[in-house]
């Protein structure tokens, strides 16, 4: 138990070894409970996935700098993920759960015509779809475009006229 002590630190007051122990010990335990909480959680970039993201950063980082006991910090960042692929279980399975937890996507152009009220609603302006539509190198053309979509992870996606 002193080896851990010696190792590992107690409270605040960490020197290098004990704070680079840590460090360690949260990334390998980080990897693990990121494989617990599924591939969604870094993958899809949804709210529900952000939420994972920043708490996992902000509880882990208490135990690396000793602001938290580190035990109850281990097992409340695995009860999050767990949360979190239970979550994504009932997204899978339950339409009414996705729509009411990560949203539609919504319609922002089709017809030649952007639509203003979908705009306001998406909170992005005409050339934030732009500049969603140039990064997806299809075309900066909006007359082969026949619909441009906010995704529910935020993503612009043109879809192109069939010709």
């Amino acid at each position: 138990m002193e080896i851990i002590k010696i190792i590992f630190g107690e409270g605040k007051d960490l020197n290098t070894l004990q704070m680079c122990s840590r460090g360690i010990a949260v990334f390998i335990i980080a990897l693990i409970i990121l494989r617990i909480s599924g591939r969604r959680s870094f993958g899809l970039k949804t709210p529900l996935d952000n939420i994972i993201t920043i708490l996992l950063g902000a509880i882990l980082s208490r135990a690396v700098v000793g602001a938290s006991p580190f035990l109850p910090v281990i097992a409340c960042c695995l009860a999050i993920a767990i949360i979190h692929r239970a979550v994504g279980w009932l997204i899978v399975r339950h339409d009414r759960v996705a729509r009411f937890l990560e949203g539609h996507r919504i319609l922002l152009f089709h017809e030649g015509k952007f639509i203003s009220e979908h705009l306001r609603r998406g909170q992005v302006g005409r050339e934030d779809v732009m500049q969603g539509v140039r990064s997806s190198a299809l075309t900066e053309d909006l007359s082969k475009i026949d619909k441009i979509y906010l995704e529910r992870n935020g993503d612009i996606s043109p879809v192109m006229k069939n010709r």
